[in-house]
């Protein structure tokens, strides 16, 4: 009854990008939890939704209020080559960037230009990646959450708190952390963590597209699209494709 009652009261605001974001996750993390409890910590559901519909265009800036928060997220994670790439980011509290968004839902010029503003505004900021041999040797998420790690552990600045993007993580030594389905449409942190994955891996996907071009990798980044599968089925896998995904 309460999930019913509060889509109704969303129902006059849905436009909001972030608030379909909210309705997604909500009956997310409804279905995954016997127990409709989101966000135990001192952000509330009910602060939630007032700051999605007060602020726009703005992302969430922290989960919890005490500690110095990192957001982290992976890219590539479902491609058919190239490693996968993962980044955390500590913003500011106070930072505000109406731009910043899940960074699939943002074009390639956008990621680019607020790659520059993320790096220049972050307290602190890394990216890593894991190997195709790390993700054909373990398997993608196990190589995900690795590459996360390393992005946590070159942060500058060690974070006191870690939000995820998604519903998995292993725990990061001494660090309290919590995964957020959608997160990324969320947090502004995660959100900003997505833009700079996505950014790197895309140029790197750019420079093995020079090594292997029958694969067309410079546009589809290594992911499964019919005119790759079907470069695949005319030239067969390189060195660069993930053998463990049975291609």
């Amino acid at each position: 009854m309460y999930i019913i009652n509060l889509m109704a009261i969303l129902e006059d605001v849905s436009h909001l990008k972030t608030l379909k974001a909210f309705i997604i996750t909500i009956f997310l993390i409804k279905i995954q939890s016997k127990l409709f409890r989101f966000y135990n910590q001192s952000v509330t559901l009910i602060n939630i939704l007032i700051y999605l519909i007060t602020n726009n265009n703005l992302l969430l800036p922290y989960y919890q209020k005490k500690l110095l928060e990192a957001g982290t997220d992976e890219a590539g994670r479902g491609c058919y080559a190239g490693a996968v790439f993962a980044a955390a980011v500590i913003l500011p509290r106070t930072y505000n960037n109406k731009w910043i968004n899940d960074s699939k839902k943002l074009t390639a010029t956008q990621r680019n230009e607020l790659r520059v503003e993320i790096e220049k505004h972050a307290i602190a900021f890394a990216i890593a990646s894991s190997s195709v041999a790390e993700i054909d040797s373990t398997n993608i998420l196990a190589a995900s959450i690795m590459a996360m790690h390393r992005a946590i552990l070159a942060l500058a600045t060690q974070p006191q708190y870690i939000i995820v993007d998604g519903n998995r993580f292993t725990n990061y030594p001494n660090i309290p952390h919590q995964t957020i389905i959608k997160g990324d449409g969320l947090y502004a942190s995660i959100a900003a963590a997505s833009i700079l994955a996505k950014t790197e891996r895309d140029a790197y996907m750019l420079h093995l597209h020079h090594q292997y071009p029958l694969y067309n990798w410079a546009s589809n980044k290594g992911y499964g699209t019919l005119e790759h599968r079907k470069a695949i089925a005319a030239n067969g896998l390189c060195m660069h494709h993930r053998k463990s995904f049975n291609i």
